[in-house]
């Protein structure tokens, strides 16, 4: 064994030697239990930054932990390919996306394969394969077929510069994710995912969903946003038909004084008839995204429409007023005010003098009248007829009877949750296999002519898609009848892409079908993990998209993934100077030195190019924009990629961000190197055969309880807790503990042998190049893939003291060995023997000691 530890001979070694003998390649024929591990596959962007390395460094000692248990495990890896950042770069480039696109992989690829991941990376796909998007419009073809696709006009987001739809996540204050640009409201023919046919069984599958965090849980119904309510309808002026409107709060009907309506409302067309000069606020209205977050931070603006609707309570007219903050696509796109009850009712009627009528109060109190705010809660209703008196239960019923009675409205649940539009006005992207005919409409590709080909060598002018300007790919004929016809130019949104791809790794070889039979042999994913802000919609469309595939036939199981981790931020140190216009430059860390204090803390900063000062900006997420990212591929040349895995592992719980930290780092691979010189010793003194019986001194049997007391620990951590630097801190202290006790005899020998070898089982999930290596070394003939994970000895448990804590007043002043046979007051009275404790009760009024048995001992003085 060579004394020195060489990360990349080792690191290359062992690659190679996992890649030679398919190491990770998986098939359903093992008679082993499956385990199927997925890390959210990544956008191929050109190179891996740190939280890809943190987030497929979980996933890896996931999958490599339950590998060593004895598990069937597939872990394989994939590529979300399509989008508009490749159109973007290659117009910037004058490149294909595709070129573009490939290379990246390429070399990302690379860059995994270095960290020495657990992948079957025979399944590997890209999203923007033909061999994978002609699949996708298979299954397209037969949702679309069963009512779950449907084509209509939409309100949407449209980016003018981009000339494309943005979801409501990409409108930023007003304006284009991407472009800048000023948002308009444009409403063009759409294809949409029926998503809200399945808004009951999505929320109430979350119940089920026990290993998520409850924080993805909440969002998720939230979004889906179930309210049950009353539809009422307003009665126009002249009867001639109602205004509908959805409300949850039907026991302040009395207190309607105006209703709001979208500006692409008909009763808006109606008016702008007979009031032209409201042509210039409902052109205003369209412009600005159609979110809800928009919505509720724009300024409240409105227009009295002229028109007056009926209260269908009391017949009382009820003035029409056109609202920037109503939108068409939401509900009926009107809604009913109530000043006195109501925030935004409230705000917008004082701001145009409109009534404001109080019809509920508190239920033991009258209200101060005039109201200065809205009274939002619910109540004793007044200033209601025959309904005074009535709590919100009672005033709901006598409400939807009367209604109902009167044919002027019925109970209805609502959902937040709106049908999901698929339809992106791009290039890159999955073609729509739709085919539009004169005589026959809209025709689905037939199945023989799949897939529908996304020519490769379009390059984007920024001006709209390639698709539509080219006649090569959208001159057709009708499947049907044969005469010329025109092809869909949109592609399909890349969410659609990335929300089945976990399905197709398990038969990702069969060309002929999107799955088969091995998809319930894996499915539903045992743990998936990811970043938390795909918590909504990548996560509600997987789990969309999974019940429409069971309801199709294809898939046994009812959710997509058992268990979820969501991995936190990668921060690092921000550095950047700032001009007279206010203008920041941003300096990346590794060309900053940095005068600290003794504490660690920054003091001033300076750039090495040319040693003038730069300002310290504080810990932010790595970001190209602040120029505060680690490249992996760098750590990994100097320290090797089981230091980058460890530093990763051990600095933070998952779920929390991790700050970065070059002495962190430094710390890791310290560690690598000392666990190599640990074993490096031993081998040098000959290697035994691990302890299993025999007399041991005190301290050796404290050891060796020490060690099972870690197995134990190290085991429920990964297994269940899924807290990893916690288990590797439990490692390093038996380490720390190992190096103080004599070993030198032939039973501390064994002992040795035996810590070492679980010690370097127990980290291989972790650092596994250096563990393969090492545990060569110490069981020559063994692989380390072939052994057990580790059962704790119950009999090394099973000890006849006990370590105690002692503290004063809550803070730790000691620690005594004690016999577990020793009562209470025996423990107290040794604990205050203790030279330490003694210090902090002398002189002092012992109010009370508690005593928990094997455990602590807190004195109260």
């Amino acid at each position: 064994m060579q004394e020195n530890y060489n990360h990349k001979d080792i690191e290359k070694k062992q690659q190679n030697k996992w890649h030679d003998t398919k190491a990770f390649v998986v098939d359903e024929n093992s008679p082993k239990p499956k385990y199927y591990c997925l890390s959210m596959l990544p956008y191929p962007s050109g190179k891996l930054h740190m939280g890809h390395v943190r987030n497929y460094t979980i996933g890896d000692v996931i999958a490599r932990f339950y590998h060593l248990n004895g598990y069937n495990v597939l872990q394989p890896f994939g590529w979300d390919s399509f989008g508009l950042p490749a159109e973007n770069a290659a117009f910037a480039s004058h490149v294909s996306p595709a070129k573009w696109t490939y290379q990246n992989i390429d070399y990302m690829r690379w860059q995994l394969q270095s960290l020495g991941l657990a992948v079957d990376w025979s399944r590997e796909f890209a999203t923007c394969s033909p061999d994978y998007y002609k699949h996708q419009q298979w299954l397209f073809i037969r949702l679309y077929e069963k009512g779950l696709i449907y084509r209509k006009n939409g309100v949407v987001n449209w980016d003018p510069v981009d000339h494309t739809v943005l979801a409501n996540e990409q409108v930023i204050d007003g304006k284009g994710w991407r472009s800048g640009a000023v948002v308009i409201k444009k409403e063009i023919p759409m294809y949409y995912f029926k998503i809200t046919a399945y808004a009951e069984e999505l929320l109430q599958g979350l119940d089920e969903l026990s290993g998520w965090p409850e924080q993805v849980k909440t969002m998720q119904r939230n979004w889906i946003g179930k309210s049950v309510g009353m539809e009422v309808n307003f009665p126009y002026q002249d009867n001639s038909d109602n205004l509908v409107v959805f409300t949850t709060r039907v026991d302040t009907l009395f207190g309607v004084t105006y209703v709001a309506i979208a500006a692409e409302h008909p009763l808006a067309e109606i008016a702008l008839k007979q009031k032209p000069e409201l042509a210039d606020f409902i052109a205003s209205c369209k412009k600005g995204g159609v979110s809800e977050a928009e919505l509720a931070t724009q300024e409240k603006k409105g227009v009295f429409s002229g028109l007056y609707v009926k209260n269908p309570i009391n017949n009382e007219l009820i003035p029409v007023w056109i609202a920037n903050y109503v939108l068409m696509s939401y509900g009926s796109g009107a809604v009913m005010a109530v000043p006195a009850h109501d925030e935004r009712d409230f705000e917008f009627a004082t701001l145009h003098n409109l009534p404001i009528k109080p019809v509920v109060r508190p239920g033991d109190s009258e209200l101060d009248l005039p109201l200065k705010a809205p009274y939002t809660e619910k109540g004793i209703l007044f200033n209601s007829g025959q309904f005074d008196g009535m709590d919100f239960n009672k005033a709901f019923s006598a409400f939807a009877e009367y209604l109902k009675q009167h044919n002027l409205g019925q109970a209805k649940t609502n959902y937040r949750l709106r049908d999901w539009g698929l339809s992106r006005q791009r290039y890159w992207g999955c073609p729509i296999p739709i085919i539009h005919c004169e005589n026959c409409g809209d025709v689905p590709v037939s199945d023989s002519d799949l897939p529908v080909a996304l020519p490769e060598d379009l390059i984007p002018d920024g001006s709209g898609s390639p698709l539509a300007k080219s006649p090569e790919f959208y001159t057709t004929v009708c499947p049907k009848c044969g005469v010329n016809a025109k092809r869909e130019t949109d592609t399909m949104d890349t969410f659609v892409d990335s929300s089945w791809y976990y399905m197709r790794y398990t038969c990702a070889d069969n060309s002929m079908q999107a799955l088969d039979e091995r998809v319930n042999y894996w499915a539903p994913v045992d743990q998936y993990i990811g970043g938390i802000e795909h918590a909504i919609l990548h996560l509600l469309y997987a789990r969309f998209f999974h019940k429409c595939l069971r309801d199709l036939g294809l898939v046994n199981s009812k959710e997509p993934f058992i268990n979820l981790l969501t991995q936190g931020m990668v921060l690092a140190d921000t550095f950047y100077r700032e001009d007279a216009q206010g203008k920041k430059t941003w300096f990346n860390p590794s060309d900053v030195e940095v005068v600290v204090d003794e504490k660690g803390r920054e003091l001033s900063a300076t750039a090495k190019a040319d040693g003038k000062a730069v300002q310290i900006g504080g810990q932010e997420k790595m970001s190209k924009s602040k120029n505060n990212g680690i490249d992996p591929q760098m750590i990994i040349e100097k320290y090797g990629a089981d230091a980058a895995r460890l530093f990763m592992m051990f600095t933070a719980p998952p779920e929390l961000s991790l700050e970065w930290s070059d002495n962190g780092l430094e710390g890791a691979n310290r560690f690598i190197k000392r666990l190599w010189r640990l074993v490096y010793e031993h081998v040098q003194n000959g290697i035994v055969k691990p302890y299993t019986s025999g007399d041991l001194s005190a301290e050796q049997k404290k050891l060796r309880t020490m060690l099972h007391q870690t197995i134990q620990k190290v085991t429920h951590d990964i297994a269940v807790r899924r807290q990893f630097n916690t288990a590797i801190a439990s490692v390093m202290e038996l380490l720390n503990y190992y190096s103080k006790v004599s070993l030198s005899d032939e039973m501390g020998q064994a002992l040795s042998q035996e810590i070492l070898e679980d010690v370097v089982i127990m980290l291989s999930p972790i650092i596994p190049h250096i563990c393969e290596e090492l545990f060569r070394e110490l069981a020559p003939g063994k692989e380390l893939l072939d052994q057990h994970w580790l059962s704790a000895d119950l009999t090394a448990l099973d000890v006849d003291e006990a370590e105690i804590i002692i503290q004063v007043n809550g803070k730790l002043r000691g620690k005594i060995m004690v016999a577990k046979s020793l009562s209470k007051e025996q423990v107290e009275e040794a604990a205050k023997q203790n030279v330490n404790v003694a210090k902090f009760i002398e002189g002092q009024i012992i109010k009370k000691t508690i005593v928990v048995p094997g455990k602590l001992v807190n004195i109260v003085v």
